[in-house]
């Protein structure tokens, strides 16, 4: 059975003792080999003794708070993205139009994928078909971004820039649906520049008075060799 990982991160407000601080530390020291050596070797090549060398600690400190290989795996996913995906959201928030927020968004998630292009074949097909609980807290994620899209949607149509009858909630659908096409054709390599590909085709989702003189070119497609 597949131990059930320890939280990593504890609240911000609640002080660490010592032996807390060490906890801490160590669970992130290994949660960072984890992910190196994920995008090094590839999931099936890496291996714990290999990560536990890497973040200078035992391989059993591994499997004490992590269990296996692959709850490692999610574990090591699921922080970054989690911590991106706030990163994305703050920076939407930060723009002044739904659809500069929604270019700023898809910029600053798809900068976390390409930064491990390998790690991120790895990470959508897990994110996608992972068991409990790692299945719903990846779930989770997508649902606190769907949120998210939906209040600044709400509050763009509170401006005028989009219709009265605009639905927010099916907007913010219809954006994640852009986006993991997007997503899918390039880590299949279809597509180079998957920004580009979500913003031609919001900008069919906008009135035309939002479409500004810097419209994206057509999408390059990627050579296969």
């Amino acid at each position: 059975m597949t131990r059930k990982p320890e939280r990593e991160t504890p609240h911000a407000d609640v002080p660490l003792n010592q032996r807390e601080a060490a906890k801490l530390a160590t669970q992130r020291a290994v949660l960072a080999a984890a992910r190196d050596s994920f995008e090094e070797l590839g999931f099936e090549r890496a291996n714990l003794r290999e990560i536990a060398a890497r973040a200078q600690v035992s391989a059993g400190t591994v499997l004490h708070y992590y269990g296996d290989k692959r709850a490692l795996l999610h574990a090591a996913l699921f922080e970054e993205l989690d911590t991106a995906l706030d990163d994305a959201i703050a920076a939407a928030q930060a723009a002044p139009t739904l659809l500069r927020q929604l270019d700023a968004l898809t910029r600053a998630v798809f900068a976390y994928y390409k930064a491990r292009p390998s790690l991120s074949r790895v990470a959508l097909r897990e994110s996608l078909f992972a068991d409990p609980p790692w299945a719903e807290r990846f779930a989770a994620q997508t649902t606190r971004v769907s949120e998210a899209i939906a209040t600044l949607a709400l509050a763009a149509r509170a401006r005028g820039e989009l219709s009265a009858s605009t639905d927010p909630t099916l907007l913010s659908v219809t954006y994640l649906s852009i986006f993991y096409f997007a997503l899918i054709a390039w880590v299949q390599q279809t597509i180079a520049d998957p920004e580009a590909l979500v913003a031609v085709q919001l900008r069919h989702l906008f009135p035309p008075k939002e479409n500004t003189p810097d419209e994206p070119q057509p999408v390059p497609r990627r050579r296969r060799a």
